[in-house]
């Protein structure tokens, strides 16, 4: 199976978080925001700030470098969210569900929620705007840079 990509800027990342917000709005309110590093940060940002919550924690899972998956390693816990009763866990993508088991573990009572989710992990979290296909690897805004790019067609010509 191809990987393809699928480039996400920064207006359409402030949109989804949005709308992710629209749907978290019921869910609330929560004591506070934990954002898994680095990529929810941004989407927990926004979130935070659309719901009025000034209260953010981090948790840190380093699994990825670049797109290369390895283990997961805890390099910082969630100290204050306790268990996660009350949290709003936030993320901006769930993959494989290897960061997300890990963190669901730390805090089992937090609502779980992501922009994107892919099908293997869409099961281990709560709320999520957009599915995408397994095979999709999400390019963010904080991962790239504008250049040009050749149109599709050209691309499927070539093979």
């Amino acid at each position: 199976m191809a990987t393809r990509y699928y480039t996400v800027g920064w207006e359409q990342l402030h949109r989804d978080a949005k709308a992710l917000a629209w749907r978290l709005m019921e869910k609330g309110p929560f004591k506070g925001v934990v954002a898994i590093t680095r990529g929810g940060l941004m989407p927990a940002a926004i979130i935070a700030r659309e719901l009025e919550c000034r209260v953010i924690e981090t948790v840190s899972v380093i699994t990825y470098d670049e797109e290369t998956r390895g283990e997961p390693r805890v390099a910082k816990p969630p100290s204050a969210a306790g268990d996660g009763t009350g949290w709003l866990l936030v993320d901006d993508l769930v993959d494989t569900g290897t960061t997300a088991k890990v963190v669901r573990a730390m805090l089992p009572g937090a609502h779980f929620a992501t922009i994107y989710a892919k099908p293997a992990g869409k099961p281990l979290v709560d709320s999520f705007v957009t599915e995408v296909s397994q095979d999709t690897w999400i390019l963010f805004p904080w991962d790239t840079e504008p250049q040009f790019i050749p149109p599709l067609a050209k691309g499927a010509a070539a093979k």
